[in-house]
């Protein structure tokens, strides 16, 4: 039988405290635009735009519906008043039966459930905890592990008390974890024993090895000299605590505490740090705050179709570390009130598929490489995809004929491309569900509500005309607080009128739908021509022997850059760099042609399956016995 846990609101209700500030919306006088007509300004994005009436790159999404003004907390509570009985999450591995407490209190038949505390909540019991060993409010608390029931508790309880949850990398090795736990002054960290090779306790042993010594709550580390806890989940750590520890360690006055403080939240305050995947160079760590995720989920909630589907169940593989998985998950849970499945605590092609059929899900997550994977299944023709009516691509760009894989092979009518960035909570554009198959895999999609975005001349600064590329900009409530400790670098990235500077290059048409080019630090130029490779990248994948395809520019004593096209092959397939050329040769420009074609088995990704192309290019680099010049 397959576990699953539930909503429930018994002693969230009793706990809650709605902020004295919750009607200080947050207002911003609107945006004027001198010489542009009032219809250039915004497209109305309750329904997909259906009037070419933008004349100017500038969007602004007017919406009838009103941005929220909550904590992550009473929005959990209000969803679990209004939907008491519903599914919250599957957990479909039964190895994570043992990590299953209830956020509903009573079955079915109105009895307790076995197993299950009756006062307080769970999350208000781990909340009261986090309170007992000394957390207090603004303190971070890194969460470090796979997709399991606990990380979502400790979201939802980290929110309630107040306190910063920093979403740490699961794949993260020695140098990585403390260089995010250092850099955010972690108090404490949340952990499994270990998941499949990552050894999380041996790492923080020896990063901190006076834990040994230590007493449990009170480490003292001169490496990470914030960090104080280390809770283990599921075993005993000399000079660690047990995740029970915590659970039986607050009091009726930590629960006190706890509804007290419900008093000084404000929807304004940071609640989460979500580090950058590292695709460029070092992580940093974007600050967002309860209004940033709160608004976030709400939106893509609306946008996705929560409001009206019935009973949607979403299959999520992507890692909830990354803000799709928190956000587009775990939040869209707590908003929504949809049900969450999780086929696997790490990622596995096969095991989503099979959670498709067998948990009747109707929604999929993923990035494009998940479904590369999944489109690719060899006995995918099998499986019972029927109640799969929708799915959302987001993470990194996605080429049109994946797109048509996907509603062709999959039978999702319903997918749809979201684009945004972990500074931006995270999404900012996104389809509908109901756009015409151009739309669905050339774009985007428009403007999410209540925010603003703009395609500007990288060099100037000014905006471009209608279909012109250049650089995204966004603004409104999405837009980080800042980089954790990093003033240069957040001040770099958004600008004093408010715009987050995305580094995406792309365009946008008279409906506000965009299209993503790709990168400005990804561009290559070559002899002084401009190359995106994402260009290069959709047109290989019309190739019916190339699975995916990544182009990245290589060093070149003569032109500066090379094009260098990447291939993983179908399975099966045989090819040689000579036919990939003469395919190219006559349908693309000359200098877009690759000098160098490679065929690769796999791509270096981060662990929500980003490709890293900077260590894409310094791994062919070294292939091709290439040199940068000093």
């Amino acid at each position: 039988m397959v576990p699953t846990v539930a909503f429930c609101s018994r002693s969230l209700r009793n706990n809650n405290c709605i902020s004295k500030r919750v009607f200080h919306v947050l207002r911003r006088p609107s945006t004027l635009h001198p010489g542009l007509p009032a219809s250039s300004r915004g497209i109305h994005v309750d329904s997909p735009p259906i009037v070419p009436s933008l004349t100017t790159s500038y969007a602004h999404g007017t919406s009838s519906t009103s941005l929220l003004h909550s904590t992550v907390a009473e929005t959990l509570l209000r969803s679990v008043e209004r939907w008491p009985d519903r599914e919250a999450m599957v957990f479909v591995k039964k190895e994570f039966a043992r990590h299953l407490h209830s956020f509903k209190w009573k079955d079915s038949s109105g009895q307790s459930c076995s197993g299950c505390k009756l006062s307080p909540s769970t999350v208000d019991q781990a909340a009261a905890g986090l309170l007992a060993l000394g957390l207090k409010k603004g303190d971070r608390l890194g969460m470090w592990g796979p997709n399991i029931y606990k990380w979502l508790l400790f979201q939802f309880a980290t929110a309630k008390a107040g306190i910063i949850l920093v979403s740490v990398n699961p794949a993260y090795q020695l140098q990585e974890v403390e260089f995010a736990l250092r850099k955010v002054g972690c108090k404490a960290v949340v952990c499994p024993t270990g998941f499949k090779t990552q050894k999380y306790c041996d790492m923080l042993r020896q990063i901190c090895p006076e834990i040994e010594s230590s007493t449990p709550g009170d480490i003292r580390s001169a490496r990470l000299p914030d960090l104080r806890s280390v809770i283990v989940l599921d075993s005993r750590q000399p000079g660690m605590l047990h995740f029970e520890d915590v659970m039986q360690a607050g009091s009726s006055q930590h629960v006190q505490q706890l509804q007290d403080l419900q008093k000084t939240l404000s929807f304004d305050d940071p609640i989460n740090i979500q580090f950058t995947s590292g695709t460029t160079g070092t992580p940093k760590g974007a600050t967002l705050s309860h209004h940033n995720i709160v608004n976030n989920s709400y939106f893509i909630g609306r946008r996705f179709g929560y409001t009206w589907r019935e009973n949607t169940r979403v299959c999520l593989p992507v890692p909830l570390y990354h803000c799709l998985g928190s956000v587009g998950g775990g939040m869209c849970m707590a908003v929504h009130g949809i049900s969450l499945v999780f086929p696997s605590a790490g990622y596995d092609g096969k095991a989503n598929i099979e959670a498709l059929q067998n948990e009747r899900c109707t929604v999929i997550y993923g990035t494009p490489t998940m479904y590369v994977d999944m489109v690719n299944q060899p006995d995918l023709a099998k499986y019972d995809l029927s109640s799969v009516e929708a799915g959302v691509v987001a993470g990194s760009p996605c080429p049109p004929e994946l797109i048509k894989k996907i509603v062709s092979v999959m039978g999702i009518k319903g997918i749809t491309i979201g684009y945004g960035t972990t500074e931006n909570s995270p999404v900012t554009f996104c389809g509908s569900p109901t756009d015409n198959m151009e739309r669905k895999s050339e774009t985007v999609g428009y403007i999410l509500d209540h925010l603003e975005a703009k395609v500007v001349n990288p060099t100037t600064g000014h905006t471009v005309p209608l279909g012109t590329m250049g650089e995204i900009m966004i603004r409104g409530s999405c837009v980080m607080l800042g980089y954790w400790g990093d003033d240069d670098k957040t001040q770099e990235c958004i600008t004093k009128q408010g715009w987050y500077k995305t580094g995406d290059l792309g365009s946008m048409d008279a409906y506000g739908y965009c299209r993503i080019d790709g990168r400005i630090k990804d561009m290559i130029i070559r002899g002084g021509e401009n190359i995106y490779p994402a260009e290069i990248e959709q047109f290989l994948h019309t190739h019916p022997k190339v699975k995916e395809a990544q182009v990245v520019g290589v060093v070149d004593e003569r032109m500066g850059e090379e094009v260098c096209a990447c291939i993983k092959l179908v399975d099966g397939q045989d090819c040689t760099a000579e036919e990939i050329k003469a395919f190219c040769k006559g349908q693309i420009s000359h200098f877009k042609i690759p000098r160098y074609v490679l065929f690769l088995t796999s791509f270096p990704l981060t662990v929500t399956g980003k490709i890293q192309k900077h260590k894409l290019r310094a791994q062919v680099e070294e292939q091709l016995g290439l040199k940068k010049e000093k």
